[in-house]
């Protein structure tokens, strides 16, 4: 009997000593998996303030480039510019593509047709000479005043002493203008006859009315606002604007001098005419006939209204046009790069400089 008192109680001994080992080596694991956890959050810690420092690091890094950049270009300018703000080196030339109506005006105006120098560097588009020219210290060329001149980097230069602007085109001062015109396709030749009818609106809206006129001239294009009537006074003989048209879209082409002008107009009809849709695909005045009335009509690039910074030509007929005329005016702008001290150009200037025979700044007349 005593013996097995013995027994037991040596067995419960060994329980609780098994209990209490246990209890410590749980103990020691949380306190393990504790210590870990923090080691992993300040690991953690660690790299997103490297990660911080870093990313930091990078953006003061691109900023100095940038700086530096801008200060080389200012360095420059200052070395091609001699003494008493005289522009020195050679002279960058930029042209328009042949199909562009800005550079036949231009050449037009000028008188060099056909004799344009070899070493012109040819640009797609308006925008694209913009940026060209105004990424280019040595370099001219010429846009549409619908340009923004500032966020391009240039300077619109005078010609022949006279600023251009609306009032010069206007008052017949600025002689470098040219007119945008249009051109619908033939009636009968839209997908639907709502699509024709909301054309024939617009068209009137453009050419006509005043909130058109003033949609056109606040984005740069040249008009008479005092010449026209108001929309409330011309929408009545086009009953198509007063119903939903959210299922129609308006498509452009040609000019891509044209498109902020063109943009604005559409852009203050659209809530007038039914909330349409618009597409506008302005290449150059090149595609305006060929993608309304010519071979590319019905092909994947078609258009419903053609545009041209120039009259359409005698091969570039418009008889069978619903509508087909000018919309606006629009000066020709001689740019250089904003830094450039030449602020002024006379034709004999800009004749000698897009033939080549004027191949450096220091050969242009102050």
């Amino acid at each position: 009997m005593k013996n097995l008192k013995k027994i037991l109680v040596l067995m419960l001994a060994l329980v609780m000593m098994i209990s209490v080992v246990t209890a410590c080596g749980g103990d020691k694991k949380d306190e393990k998996e504790e210590k870990e956890t923090k080691e992993e959050v300040k690991k953690e810690e660690k790299t997103e303030k490297e990660t911080e420092k870093e990313t930091k690091k990078e953006t003061e890094k691109e900023t100095k480039k940038e700086t530096e950049k801008e200060t080389e270009k200012e360095v420059e300018v200052k070395e091609t510019a001699a003494d008493g703000g005289k522009m020195t080196g050679q002279i960058n030339v930029y042209t328009r593509d042949a199909a562009s109506g800005t550079r036949e005006g231009f050449e037009s105006v000028v008188g060099f047709k056909d004799q344009l120098t070899d070493n012109a560097n040819e640009v797609s588009s308006n925008g694209d000479m913009a940026t060209k020219v105004g990424d280019d210290v040595q370099g001219i060329g010429y846009v549409s005043l619908t340009t923004d001149f500032a966020a391009n980097n240039l300077q619109p230069a005078n010609y022949e002493g006279v600023e251009p602007s609306v009032e010069t085109v206007i008052d017949g001062s600025y002689l470098l203008s040219r007119p945008f015109c249009y051109t619908t396709r033939a009636a009968g030749d839209y997908e639907s006859d709502e699509l024709e009818q909301l054309v024939k609106a617009f068209i009137v809206f453009l050419t006509e009315s005043t909130e058109g006129k003033e949609a056109v001239l606040s984005a740069g294009g040249i008009v008479d606002v005092e010449d026209s009537k108001s929309w409330d006074e011309l929408k009545a003989d086009h009953p198509i604007v007063d119903q939903d048209n959210s299922g129609l879209t308006i498509t452009t082409g040609g000019s891509t001098s044209v498109e902020k002008s063109l943009k604005a107009a559409l852009e203050a009809f659209q809530p007038l005419a039914g909330n349409f849709d618009m597409v506008v695909n302005q290449t150059g005045s090149g595609d305006g006939w060929k993608r309304t009335l010519g071979g590319d009509k019905d092909g994947p690039n078609a258009s419903d209204i053609g545009f041209a910074s120039r009259k359409f030509k005698d091969e570039e007929p418009t008889k069978d046009a619903i509508s087909a005329d000018k919309y606006c005016d629009d000066a020709i702008v001689v740019v250089v790069e904003k830094n450039n001290p030449v602020k002024n150009f006379t034709k004999q200037n800009l004749f000698d400089i897009f033939t080549g025979a004027a191949a450096n700044w220091e050969d242009i007349a102050k």
